[in-house]
């Protein structure tokens, strides 16, 4: 079950940014160092009372406003609204109500979600500040006293949260579908082929409508298994503001990686692999997701003997942080190919849940190492003693050694091809911990 979605709102300079970094802590800092990709992080997970959920931090809504960027931040918080379970409005004791603020409660009353207001900079202890009573007049209840400087006010607010939060999962019957995001940048087809496997070869469809977390979510069945497919779709490209459309497509991409299984990163054929392209795999990397490449419009592609071999290479060379991913050439529009599609998915979701034991794994390491001896430095050799797997969704192992300083990255990246060259977990990320003597953890 995905985790409840919190977004913060409000008008500009109020203290969201703030808000958002004192309630996510460190957690924010934790970033896996993928070489050649980059993103803006623009959510991350926080915990509360034993309960994860998921918060993302706005751009400042100027709801009448006609300037290019302040449109394009507004739309980038209706993103965020329209997927979220709660929305805290967030606004400021020192300037009072004003009418931005009026405006952005009227539009999130508008929108039927569950709402908490939060007065911001509500610094100093004691007795509440009188002024906080004005924010009654904006309708959206009892108004929560915050300061995201000190974090005063900041357990009430998430309690209220929580009350708006679905109940948790608890021993309920498993949920056999796989949920497959289909992501890439805007006009590489990806609402093409969700039309194309929901329409023309459906065997049971039911449109989610109202749902909390994404109104395109659609459920599909045929003889290969249940899914729920996860369309990114809706962010034009405009030539004048190419950066900023690009950061809403990896903001819609976040939110649809958060909730998969399996993703299929669609890329255009005429364009091949773009920078653009690079930062969406990226983020299905960073987040372990079992992932596919679906290079589309191969049929616009003029073909000569090896095109294809010679595109899948390319795309491989650029996109060399998930070589492991396997590349699927197909035209949404007549087609070609999409029914290999679901083998795939199948695949890749198989591959991302493998469980392998200690003794296969540490016969591996063994042979392994009779192959290539472990490093040494300044006269000390790296001994490594065992390892275990310790999750899945991706694979995680952990190798306990002597040192983690001998452990270099090009003999990880060894140790990693080597378990992928006997136990396969093709489509899947790996991650590895290496562990040394004197850890407490």
């Amino acid at each position: 079950m995905s985790k409840p979605l919190v977004a913060i709102v409000g008008r500009p300079n109020v203290g969201k940014s703030m808000l958002f970094n004192k309630l996510v802590g460190k957690r924010l800092s934790i970033v896996e160092d993928t070489p050649g990709v980059t993103r803006d992080r623009l959510y991350a997970e926080c915990e509360w009372l034993g309960r994860r959920f998921d918060i993302v931090d706005t751009g400042g809504i100027e709801p009448t406003a006609d300037n290019e960027i302040l449109l394009f931040m507004r739309e980038q918080a209706n993103i965020a609204i329209s997927s979220a379970d709660v929305i805290i409005l967030v606004t400021d004791v020192r300037t009072g109500v004003t009418a931005a603020d009026r405006d952005v409660a009227n539009m999130l009353l508008r929108s039927r979600k569950p709402c908490v207001l939060a007065v911001n900079k509500m610094d100093s202890t004691g007795a509440v500040d009188p002024a906080i009573y004005e924010f009654y007049e904006l309708g959206m209840g009892d108004p929560i006293a915050v300061s995201a400087v000190h974090g005063h006010g900041t357990g009430d607010l998430l309690d209220e949260c929580m009350k708006y939060f679905p109940p948790e999962a608890g021993e309920e019957e498993e949920d056999d579908r796989i949920r497959v995001a289909v992501i890439g940048k805007p006009n590489v087809g990806k609402s093409s082929l969700v039309n194309h496997i929901l329409g023309e070869k459906r065997v049971i469809v039911s449109n989610v409508a109202g749902t909390t977390r994404d109104a395109v979510d659609s459920e599909y069945e045929n003889e290969h298994g249940k899914y729920v497919f996860i369309d990114t779709a809706g962010i034009r490209r405009k030539s004048k503001v190419e950066e900023r459309v690009e950061k809403f497509s990896v903001m819609r991409a976040q939110l649809a990686i958060e909730r998969a299984d399996v993703c299929l990163i669609m890329i255009d054929a005429r364009d091949g692999v773009t920078d653009q392209d690079t930062k969406i795999a990226g983020l299905a990397h960073e987040a372990g997701k079992a992932s596919i490449i679906v290079v589309n419009k191969w049929d616009l592609v003029e073909k000569e003997t090896g095109t294809m071999e010679k595109m899948r290479k390319d795309v491989l060379r650029d996109l060399s942080f998930m070589s492991y991913a396997p590349v699927l050439f197909i035209s949404a529009k007549t087609g070609q190919r999409t029914d290999r599609i679901f083998e795939l998915i199948n695949f890749v979701n198989d591959q991302s849940h493998m469980r392998i034991t200690t003794g296969m794994l540490n016969n591996v390491l063994s042979d392994a190492q009779a192959r290539v001896q472990p490093p040494t430095d300044k006269g000390r050799r790296l001994k490594i003693y065992y390892m275990t797997q310790t999750g899945i969704c991706p694979p995680n192992f952990v190798i306990f050694c002597n040192s983690r300083e001998l452990f270099h990255f090009s003999y990880q990246r060894y140790i990693e091809n080597q378990i992928r060259a006997v136990f396969g977990l093709e489509g899947t990320p790996v991650r590895i911990v290496i562990r040394q003597k004197g850890d407490k953890d």
